[in-house]
């Protein structure tokens, strides 16, 4: 009985000296360099961008934050990157929509929402679908007959498998009775390249394609937003041409479950000042993106309502794994 107490007495005096240690830590952060792991391939929009946004951290950091692209597995990579990585602030990850409907199509072993601490949202994708210049489906109207006239035969690229741009395909051919050829990319790069190449008909993808349109070697068919993009104009949105459907697709930075709030905060304020400067305003409108802030609080209750949405997207297509 007095040994239990003995050890009850250790461990209270023990508590209190967590939190200076923890405050200690937080502000001597970062000592060494943050690695900064995102889910597309270098040269997409999203390589670009976050390097921007990672240039502009580094600065104000005082340590470098460089940039490790981790693609595949539909932008799932960084994130279970998190699930082995040391709770200290120093491994960061990109967090995109498919993260929040990974366990609903796969087995795995952690909680999207509950094993990632969740530092700032920093932007946005905008989507759309684009042919090549030349190619005889000139319009939606186009692509939906053919379509139909040749089922399983109209193929299109996404940047991978339950990847936003597929999985809003797959809503759009189920909406319209369309059968469609699907074929994966690990990101806009090698998706860019393959349209560009012949290998496909058509795209569905961020607008990593703006380049591509702007130099006149591909065609909007439309966009997936609330409205039209002021670099598109001429293209409808899918509401326009009577499908209910607005897809855009916040993301942000997670941390490793379990990183000191301090140290979350420190990094959520440094990347918050990172976002606000010009440059990396520029780089985004290169692709019809913008800031989308969402603090700390504000993104995790993001992850927590898009994590049961997802659910019913993915019910809804048949794509949920096998219980």
């Amino acid at each position: 009985m007095q040994r239990r107490h003995l050890l009850q007495s250790a461990a209270a005096l023990a508590v209190p000296l967590l939190g200076p240690l923890g405050a200690a830590h937080a502000q001597s952060f970062p000592t060494r360099p943050i690695k900064l792991v995102i889910a597309f391939p270098a040269g997409g929009p999203t390589d670009i961008t976050m390097r921007s946004l990672a240039d502009n951290a580094s600065k104000i950091l005082g340590q470098p934050v460089i940039v490790e692209n981790k693609p595949g597995a539909g932008g799932t990579l960084p994130a279970q990157q998190l699930q082995t990585a040391a709770p200290d602030g120093y491994t960061l990850a990109q967090i995109p929509l498919g993260v929040f409907r990974l366990p609903y199509t796969t087995k795995i072993s952690w909680d999207p929402v509950k094993d990632i601490a969740y530092v700032l949202n920093v932007t946005g994708y905008a989507f759309g679908l684009v042919v090549p210049a030349d190619s005889p489906l000139k319009t939606w109207t186009h692509f939906v007959a053919w379509a139909k006239a040749n089922p399983g035969k109209l193929s299109y690229g996404s940047t991978g498998t339950m990847t936003s741009p597929h999985l809003t395909m797959e809503l759009i051919a189920q909406k319209l009775g369309l059968d469609l050829l699907h074929v994966p990319y690990k990101g806009s790069a090698d998706l860019m390249q393959s349209i560009l190449g012949g290998n496909i008909m058509a795209a569905a993808d961020s607008t990593g394609f703006a380049p591509q349109v702007e130099a006149g070697k591909l065609r909007v068919l439309n966009t997936w937003g609330e409205q039209r993009l002021a670099k598109f104009p001429d293209a409808p949105t899918l509401k326009e041409l009577g499908l209910d459907l607005v897809q855009n697709s916040p993301f942000g930075i997670g941390a490793p479950r379990d990183t000191p709030p301090a140290v979350v905060k420190r990094l959520h304020d440094a990347f918050k000042q990172a976002m606000e400067q010009d440059n990396y305003k520029t780089a985004l409108a290169r692709y019809d993106m913008v800031p989308m802030y969402m603090s700390s609080a504000g993104y995790t209750k993001f992850a927590q309502d898009t994590f049961l949405r997802e659910k019913a997207l993915v019910d809804k297509l048949g794509l949920a794994k096998p219980s």
